[in-house]
């Protein structure tokens, strides 16, 4: 079974090429098996960076706040499926599964499609962009339709593909754009679990993925350049959170105001903890220490810049309502993508950050959570 995780899927062809796009395709042909999950599943459409697995294709989102949504999401497993292999014969009617700001599917007719899964109502950590669904009342969404002509309602979801399933040439496929794999979700672990065994041939020790609490990781490899890494993010992060600008979201997830490069801290935060809790190989050593003068010059423009971003965005917040020109838009976006690069492109003084963090986190033996 080839398990492809999340993240931009259009990388992960770049990175695939010709030939290995063309390895999948063939393996898939000749009875393997492909799992795909939110970037993974967007890799198994059709389309200028999919391996054409599937013939549906992403959706085009012409809201990018609708994209900006996250949490656990009720799913509806359809009627027509219910004895589906794949679906766990013990399951409840409506599982709970997380989406982490997901892409989503563009349905075409094909009788090869299998839908086992649909949007439902959201859970209780439901979150659009830096809103708690769980905080504001029903009445809100219809006043801000009336007053400001903008629709945030939960339900724009309810009804639509989350999880499908279909054959290609001998091969099969699962692509979903829930996380089946979030940590302290047992209903999504569970389903996990069933798949690992029907697909995989696999027998799970467990059935559910530990909870995943950053914060709490031991220190098994006290590295220099790791303890300082952790030092800097620590600092750069509790100056969020005193400014109101970043926020816990789970034992693991760091929430953000929108429009900040909150993902980006996650990665870099997650990496770190990862790395340090871990027992090191010998090649996670060497990349240190072939990398130790570069990484230590990025992560201390780090330590400076983000400061002081942190700190404009601040004074931008503050100003909003008075004298909302003062502090420039454009001004603060040129001094985020100095500092992290555009978009879901890693740039400036990041990339070289992750890219080490990166393959080091890859190459230590992690400890037991």
């Amino acid at each position: 079974m080839l398990l492809v995780p999340g993240g931009v899927a259009r990388r992960k062809a770049l990175a695939l090429g010709a030939p290995g796009m063309a390895a999948i395709q063939d393996y898939m042909e000749q009875g393997g098996t492909y799992v795909g999950f939110c970037g993974g599943s967007g890799l198994g459409l059709t389309g200028e960076y999919g391996l054409a697995l599937c013939p549906w294709t992403r959706a085009a989102i012409g809201d990018r706040l609708l994209h900006l949504v996250s949490g656990h999401i009720h799913l509806h497993c359809q009627d027509d499926s219910a004895e589906h292999d794949l679906l766990p014969p013990d399951q409840p009617a409506e599982p709970l599964a997380p989406i982490w700001w997901p892409a989503r599917f563009a349905p075409s007719p094909s009788p090869d499609v299998d839908v086992l899964a649909t949007y439902g109502m959201p859970g209780e950590d439901f979150w659009i962009a830096d809103l708690p669904l769980s905080l504001l009342p029903l009445q809100a969404f219809g006043e801000w339709e009336q007053a400001y002509g903008i629709s945030l309602r939960p339900d724009f979801l309810s009804g639509q593909p989350c999880v499908i399933h279909g054959k290609k040439g001998l091969g099969r496929y699962l692509l979903s754009y829930a996380h089946l794999e979030t940590p302290a979700s047992p209903q999504a672990n569970a389903w996990l679990a069933h798949l690992l065994e029907q697909l995989g041939r696999l027998a799970p020790a467990r059935r559910d993925v530990p909870a995943w609490d950053l914060e709490a990781l031991p220190v098994r490899w006290d590295h220099p350049l790791l303890l300082r890494t952790r030092e800097v993010l620590d600092a750069c992060l509790a100056l969020g959170r005193e400014h109101m600008l970043l926020f816990p979201r789970n034992e693991w997830l760091l929430g953000w105001r929108a429009g900040l490069p909150g993902s980006h801290l996650n990665h870099l935060n997650a990496l770190t903890r990862h790395a340090l809790a871990g027992a090191p190989k010998n090649e996670a050593l060497r990349i240190l220490e072939t990398h130790q003068e570069a990484y230590l010059h990025n992560l201390e423009v780090l330590a400076r810049d983000l400061r002081g971003y942190l700190l404009a965005e601040r004074l931008a917040m503050t100003l909003a309502k008075t004298v909302p020109d003062l502090v420039s838009q454009q001004a603060l976006k040129a001094r985020r993508e100095a500092i992290f690069g555009t978009g879901m492109e890693p740039g400036g003084c990041y990339a070289p950050l992750l890219q080490v963090l990166d393959e080091v986190a890859c190459r230590v033996e992690p400890c037991a959570r």
